[in-house]
């Protein structure tokens, strides 16, 4: 046992991971946030205006982020139709992937957040490469607090520590 140990840890000494860096600006499909309510309040009281005013203001953070980081938005709207038939982009079998991939995006950008309660929110966001699908960077954080400031935080710590973080 402890030779097959020492023969992995050797294995993996002897070949690293390289550090996948940030990626680099180019043409990016954001498909938005989506809200996810599975608060027994949601259940009960239906919709919220204030959080869906949230889910846009924190897009567009998103999406301004993006294009200071010297990311280019592409225009959405020839799949709009098709994009309204899906519930969640950030989970559609790769659905994310083939339409920014048609926009002739190199990337396509989801998100989503997850109400738990009015206390504990769960944002993502999934940067993937629009020709492979393959997931380049991908992070979730937890947010303590339903308020338009704990979601701009919230967002920015991804974009920041994990979408761009250096290696």
């Amino acid at each position: 046992m402890k030779a097959a140990v020492a023969s992995l840890a050797l294995l993996l000494w002897a070949n690293p991971v390289p550090a996948q860096e940030p990626p680099t600006p180019g043409r990016v499909a954001f498909f938005g946030l989506r809200f996810i309510d599975m608060s027994t309040e949601g259940a009960m009281n239906g919709v919220r205006p204030d959080e869906s005013t949230r889910t846009k203001m924190a897009s567009a953070l998103v999406a301004e982020d993006m294009v200071a980081r010297g990311f280019e938005l592409v225009p959405i709207d020839p799949v709009a139709k098709r994009l309204e038939t899906i519930t969640n982009p950030t989970d559609c079998n790769g659905c994310d992937t083939a339409m920014a991939a048609e926009l002739g995006a190199d990337y396509a950008l989801t998100g989503e957040v997850r109400k738990i309660s009015n206390l504990i929110l769960s944002l993502e966001l999934n940067l993937r490469d629009a020709e492979s699908g393959q997931t380049l960077r991908a992070g979730t954080v937890d947010i303590r607090g339903n308020t338009d400031e704990t979601w701009r935080r919230g967002f920015s710590y991804l974009l920041r520590n994990i979408i761009f973080r250096q290696r």
